[in-house]
């Protein structure tokens, strides 16, 4: 600790002691009055202002804590002057009933608000916000409490032992009910926070044992300003710059909420409780029949004014739970939905992996006649063959190369090696794949039409793959279209930061969709293929970070979107993308012929 705070905590002390000599040694009168107030008034100020840094070194909660700690010594203090300034200044007796003593009863109702806030919990917004209003229904009622027992008798119908007696009770009740807050708080806290809500419990009760002392002597006319009665009241005050000096140099850690325990539960039930007892009230308002009938009226229209006022804050509170709610029913849907896909994920990867080890053997099997033919197709270019001979030569070759391509890349899918990633053009890939698909499409009335963006930026992956998945999907669309004939309409496209893909078709439609990934899922008939492909390109985007979807069009047909991620050619400038080529340089010449 600091010289500057064991100074002040001295200077406080000596104010203890200036109070405790001018009660021994000085005699009833004007002096031992004006010292006794000015000195009561100057340990409320050093009270106040030891706890205001606590307010600006701290934040939060804890912030919230000091400040309503401190607005609740400010109102003592402010009553402590009320009391010099009759006294001192006007040099007369403090009016009774008084209309200021609604500052000394509401000093400890900002306080109780401050315990409320458990400073010492570590807590969420949700509950501190829940929390607050809680505790605004209690103080509501605290305000409705001295409202409907002291004013009645201080403005309607002025009756000074009525007025007296029901301010001393309720203050009473209000000073225990302080206490009991503050020693549970004590019993729950650990570490520096138990220390600072020891001495809160500590200087509350000598307030609380000192005022009812002081009010005892009242009642048998034997205390005066300034008198021994006065020396325990002047301790407490003084303890309270003893507590914002031990808080400002220890500060409290916060515990876990689990430790708060029901508190928070509690404090709700009371607010509900305090609601349902104004009805009570007003029972009894009414059929009292020992209270004057203009004291009777004042009370029930004061009951229906706060049964209107904790209604609308029971009305608020109610709104932010409904509000609460519907954020956890949507948040709950988008949990239910991103579990569902990942168990769908889960299990498409399960499939894949046994398709992996299916494509593994049969693309090493398909290896060796693709490697005869290889050889059949050399041999027969040594040949002498005629210009048409030599051409269709050509083209077996250069569709054996392809296929031997397309098994590598299916060899390399199973074993989960990353192929090699180049930066590949997305427009020239797929009007590739149209290209190649076009002659192959059997109805006499199917249309396809292409939409592409201008300077799409390139995507992360292997050409030979990509081609591979528009292949197929283009073949299926056409395939679907054979019959009935329509349009295949292929649309490329920057997305955020994504290039999509859709290509979407007015055929029949799919009949399962969610299942056309499935492997050896097919609607073909026997023979006309095994229901690979989709599964090969599910696992073929995956392995590119992308994403591949299919679903029905409302308008009829089907459409598949393929979303991979974009990446900028590190060959152009930032903010460019290059422009997109008629065709990829490798397949040029397949797209020739």
């Amino acid at each position: 600790m600091s010289g500057r705070l064991k100074l002040w905590i001295s200077a406080a002390a000596a104010l203890v002691c200036a109070q405790a000599l001018t009660s021994l040694f000085l005699k009833p009168g004007f002096a031992l009055i004006a010292l006794s107030d000015v000195l009561q008034f100057v340990l409320l100020l050093a009270g106040t202002v030891s706890l205001l840094p606590n307010v600006f070194a701290t934040h939060g909660r804890i912030r919230l804590f000091w400040a309503l700690m401190t607005l609740g010594m400010a109102f003592w203090m402010s009553y402590q002057g009320l009391w010099m300034y009759f006294e001192v200044f006007l040099r007369k007796d403090f009016p009774n009933p008084f209309g200021g003593d609604v500052v000394l009863f509401l000093h400890l109702v900002p306080m109780t608000a401050a315990l409320a806030m458990q400073p010492h919990v570590q807590s969420n917004d949700r509950t501190t916000r829940l929390g607050t209003l809680d505790f605004a229904l209690l103080l509501v009622w605290w305000l409705y409490l001295y409202l409907f027992a002291v004013i009645p008798w201080q403005y309607v119908h002025s009756y000074e032992p009525s007025y007296d007696h029901n301010l001393n009770v309720l203050y009473l009740t209000e000073k225990v009910v302080f206490l009991g807050c503050v020693g549970m708080l004590w019993l729950r806290s650990q570490g520096s926070w138990r220390v600072i809500y020891a001495n809160w419990f500590g200087a509350g009760l000598t307030y609380s044992l000192s005022s009812y002392i002081a009010n005892w002597a009242i009642e048998r006319k034997i205390y005066h300003t300034g008198s021994l009665y006065d020396v325990p009241l002047a301790i407490s005050m003084a303890w309270i710059t003893v507590i914002g000096i031990l808080a400002l140099n220890s500060p409290g850690k916060q515990q876990p909420a689990r430790a708060s325990g029901g508190y928070g539960v509690w404090v709700a039930r009371l607010g509900m409780a305090a609601i349902f007892s104004l009805p009570l009230f007003a029972l009894w308002s009414l059929f009292d029949a020992g209270i004057p009938q203009n004291v009777r009226t004042f009370r029930l229209v004061l009951t229906l004014s706060s049964m209107l006022l904790m209604g609308a804050l029971v009305f608020f509170k109610q709104h932010l739970l409904d509000c609460e709610l519907l954020q956890l029913l949507t948040a709950s849907q988008e949990s239910f939905g991103n579990l569902k896909r990942v168990q769908a994920q889960l299990v498409q990867s399960e499939k894949l992996a046994s398709l992996g080890q299916l494509v593994g053997g049969a693309a090493h099997e398909l290896n060796n006649p693709l490697t005869a033919m290889m050889g059949y197709s050399e041999l027969l270019a040594a040949t002498q063959l005629g210009c048409e001979q030599r051409l269709l030569m050509q083209k077996i070759e250069q569709q054996v190369r392809r296929t031997r391509t397309l098994v590598s890349s299916l060899l390399s899918f199973a074993k989960q090696v990353p192929a090699e990633k180049t930066l590949v053009d997305i427009n020239a890939l797929v009007q590739t794949a149209v290209k190649l698909c076009l002659p192959q499409s059997r109805g006499p009335n199917v249309q396809v039409h292409t939409d592409f963006a201008r300077e799409l930026p390139r995507v992360l992956g292997d050409s030979n793959q990509l081609l591979q998945v528009c292949l197929h999907i283009t073949n299926n669309a056409l395939h679907a279209l054979t019959d009935t004939g329509g349009t295949l309409t292929v649309t490329a496209r920057l997305q955020d930061a994504s290039v999509l893909l859709e290509f979407s078709d007015d055929g029949p439609g799919m009949q399962e969709p969610e299942r056309v990934f499935d492997p050896f899922y097919t609607t073909r008939p026997v023979g006309q293929g095994p229901g690979l492909g989709l599964s090969v390109c599910y696992g073929i985007i995956q392995e590119h970070n992308g994403k591949i979807t299919c679903q029905n069009r409302p308008e009829g047909g089907a459409i598949f979107r393929i979303e991979l991620p974009a990446a900028v050619d590190p060959e152009h400038a930032p903010g460019s993308f290059p422009r997109s080529p008629e065709l990829l340089p490798e397949v040029k010449a397949a797209a020739s012929h």
